[in-house]
């Protein structure tokens, strides 16, 4: 039985953990390394367990206890060169991770890490690069897709192969207008670069809904433009306009910002 795990999920500081009893990952590293073991601790997650540590993209919310991990604990990181070549220039990430646990990968190639079949792919957004990854074991698919910018072929492609999908749903569109952001930030955020909307992940999920499709996890909601229930309420009834029906066709939950949410079975 596969264990799913968010350590935290928002500008924060994104982690999560996806394992079984002989081995696990993690997928970003963005939260304090002594709040990431305080908490693998409190759920009983050894850290030896974990095979290795999966980067989506070089900001620092996603990045910041990589190196850590890697040159204090041993851990093997994958990411594509690009990520690496972000994170080794990041001013806000002192410690880097040497070169004797960084492990480059590219999107459209899969590759294993222990049991787990991982397939990273291109995702939209303003980092050096960013990817979503499909991952394979004990016959479940488990999706993730962080920081979006837009609904892209991709990401229609990866929701209809997944039985258990982490889908970004960052902010309500009225929120932010009338919001306290910068206009400058604004823009960046609806650009087709920054992040999606609660209608845009709903819209996705609804037209690419199969019955395969066992749990939805909303992650990376910001905490100035958006509301856990809002966001579950607007894409409950995109999906209802549609015929589909959240809690039945599949669970859909929403991932904290800044504690764990779960753990969930799979």
């Amino acid at each position: 039985m596969l264990t799913f795990l968010s350590f935290g999920s928002g500008s924060c500081g994104n982690c999560y953990y996806l394992g079984n009893e002989t081995d696990a990952i993690l997928i970003d590293a963005g939260i304090g390394i002594r709040r990431l073991k305080k908490n693998m601790m409190e759920y009983g997650i050894k850290i030896g367990l974990i095979r290795g540590l999966i980067i989506t993209h070089d900001h620092a919310d996603h990045i910041k206890s990589a190196g850590i991990l890697s040159n204090d604990y041993g851990m093997q990181v994958y990411a594509t060169q690009l990520v690496f070549d972000g994170l080794n220039r990041s001013y806000m990430i002192k410690n880097k991770v040497d070169d004797s646990h960084a492990n480059v990968i590219t999107a459209g190639t899969p590759f294993d890490i222990g049991n787990f079949h991982i397939t990273p792919f291109s995702l939209p957004h303003d980092a050096s690069e960013n990817v979503g990854y499909k991952i394979e074991i004990d016959g479940e698919v488990f999706t993730i897709m962080t920081d979006v910018g837009d609904i892209t072929d991709n990401v229609n492609r990866y929701i209809e192969e997944t039985n258990h999908l982490v889908i970004e749903a960052n902010y309500d569109p009225e929120m932010l207008r009338v919001g306290r952001y910068p206009e400058m930030l604004k823009d960046r955020i609806c650009s087709g670069t920054g992040h999606l909307a609660n209608k845009q992940t709903g819209e996705a999920l609804a037209q690419n809904f199969h019955e395969h499709l066992k749990n939805v996890w909303l992650c990376h909601l910001s905490e100035e433009n958006n509301h856990p229930e809002l966001a579950r309420k607007t894409i409950e009834t995109i999906l209802g306009s549609y015929g589909i029906l959240a809690g039945k066709d599949f669970m859909l939950e929403v991932l904290r910002r800044r504690i764990p949410t779960g753990p969930y079975s799979i």
